[in-house]
């Protein structure tokens, strides 16, 4: 993956965001599949620690999206973001069928392909400030829908298992 200040010179802090790529590959594509050239990262295997490891993901997720919100990215591809990370979360914090979203499903490398695109049309904004309080809550507001649907999963899941007992 490219490192952010070959793309966007037009950034004062472009130099900062370096760290954005790194974590980004770390949590999408750090790993491979040897002999193909498929790739995967630490989000898909933290999913398999059921609702630490989707927490964990999605803290991380939040972290480069508030990152990048801080260093230009406009309210609604902010808002874009989000949807991307919630749709991760939401879907992956699915047993099985989430953990199989995760490992195709690459929503900081999708963030980040957007942030490019974004600052490659010259729309920067900035250092976003105005949106970060919202953006915060957003992502109290997802991490309150994922724990109700976590315990929406466990209720059934014991409940499934009274019922056979």
């Amino acid at each position: 993956m490219a490192e952010f200040n070959t793309h966007y010179t037009r950034t004062p802090r472009s130099e900062k965001l370096k760290w954005v790529d790194h974590i980004t590959r770390i949590m999408d594509n750090q790993f491979s599949v040897p002999g193909t050239t498929w790739r995967f990262g630490m989000d898909p295997i933290l999913g398999l620690i059921p609702g630490v490891g989707d927490l964990a993901s999605f803290a991380v997720s939040a972290m480069l999206i508030l990152t990048m919100a801080r260093h230009g990215a406009s309210g609604k591809l902010v808002a874009l973001m989000l949807l991307n990370v919630a749709l991760d979360a939401v879907i992956g914090s699915i047993p099985v069928l989430g953990n199989i979203f995760d490992f195709a499903y690459k929503a900081n490398s999708r963030n980040v392909k957007m942030l490019r695109s974004h600052y490659a049309e010259g729309r920067y904004q900035g250092s976003g400030k105005g949106i970060v309080i919202g953006v915060l809550i957003a992502i109290v507001l997802l991490l309150i829908l994922m724990g109700w649907i976590m315990w929406q999963l466990v209720e059934w899941g014991y409940q499934l298992l009274a019922s056979l007992f």
